[in-house]
């Protein structure tokens, strides 16, 4: 069946398709008659608006484009249903991709968004991602552009994050309060901003501590996984059998590490302490349940994505707009993973 045009309800209707088009529009020039007879025949005919007609003269998509490393992480695919919420709610499309943590793929993806003419975009960055070309092409374009979590200090936008080092500080000092002198990291790989200041949270918070840091207690993952947390408990155990705790970059990595040691009976947290980071949904499910940072998932998309309006609203209306820099609150959410297991050397009853 083909489209319904205005041209052919003002023919039927004897009258001009100017006419038409403000009867639709509830124009007050245009007589209630003529709005009604216009109205119920673009019903009967199933007429719908030509979205791409309205958006050459509207020069805008109503669509924002938003790249994130993985769809199945529990935290991502919290920031995607805020961001969706929120853009249905102010007439807005997502067009969701997956950069799979690869720049190349990132690269292709922003160029895709690009040339989809799309009204802004939202991107969380690939651990392979930083300040590259294709980031500045999106800023040279002038494109309302919001960076989220894993981010580059060096690119000049809008940014939403958490103060990951305080996080991580806040994490560490969370064990060392509840018995823990000896705490391995397993750290995010070496480029992500996220994982640069994680590692750095960890330190000050072993310095501040007066606990001598230690670079063989670190473990740098390369994709995150599961499988990483169990393996790496394992080498663990081996090289430091005398470890007391454990802070890894995220749940799955934590709940990997976990399995590991529930499978070779090492008691949590009596022998070592474990605690994740971003309040994964597992984390609650898990034996022994995991103590973790809450990471604001709803929040951050829903500040990104308004952030984003209002860049975009900006450029509508020409005026300007300075990027702005969000941080969230995070907490510490304690379980049986890090339960307090014995006083610190230096205390007494």
């Amino acid at each position: 069946m083909k489209d319904i045009t205005l041209k052919e309800i003002a023919t039927k209707l004897g009258i001009s398709i100017t006419t038409v088009s403000k009867a639709l529009k509830n124009y007050p020039d245009v007589s209630e008659k003529t709005k009604k007879a216009v109205i119920e025949l673009a019903h009967n005919l199933h007429y719908t608006p030509n979205s791409f007609a309205v958006n050459l003269r509207t020069k805008e998509s109503k669509t924002i484009g938003l790249i994130i490393p993985e769809v199945v992480h529990h935290f991502f695919s919290n920031v995607i249903n805020a961001i969706i919420d929120e853009a249905e709610k102010n007439g807005y499309l997502v067009i969701i991709l997956q950069s799979n943590e690869s720049i190349e793929l990132e690269k292709k993806q922003v160029e895709l968004l690009i040339n989809k003419r799309v009204d802004g975009i939202l991107i969380s960055l690939s651990n392979e991602s930083n300040n590259d070309e294709h980031i500045q092409e999106i800023i040279r374009r002038n494109i309302p552009f919001v960076m989220f979590d894993k981010i580059s200090k060096l690119s000049k936008c809008s940014k939403v994050v958490i103060d990951d080092q305080k996080a991580a500080f806040n994490a560490i000092q969370h064990l060392i309060d509840n018995g823990c002198r000896k705490i391995a990291h397993i750290r995010g790989p070496l480029n992500p901003q996220n994982s640069i200041d994680r590692f750095i949270g960890y330190k000050k918070a072993l310095e501040k501590n007066n606990i001598p840091f230690d670079s063989k207690l670190v473990y740098t993952c390369e994709n995150v996984t599961f499988k990483e947390g169990y393996d790496f408990a394992k080498q663990i155990i081996e090289e430091h059998p005398d470890i007391d705790g454990i802070f890894t970059i995220t749940d799955l990595v934590a709940v990997g590490v976990l399995s590991y040691f529930n499978d070779n009976k090492i008691k949590i947290p009596e022998q070592v302490a474990v605690i994740g980071f971003s309040n994964w949904f597992m984390s609650q499910v898990v034996t022994p349940k995991l103590s973790t940072i809450e990471q604001p998932s709803h929040e951050m998309g829903r500040e990104s994505f308004n952030l984003l309006l209002e860049e975009i609203n900006c450029h509508k209306e020409g005026k300007p707009f300075e990027p702005k820099f969000i941080v969230l609150d995070t907490n510490v959410i304690p379980r049986e993973s890090s339960a307090k297991k014995r006083l610190h050397p230096d205390k007494t009853n």
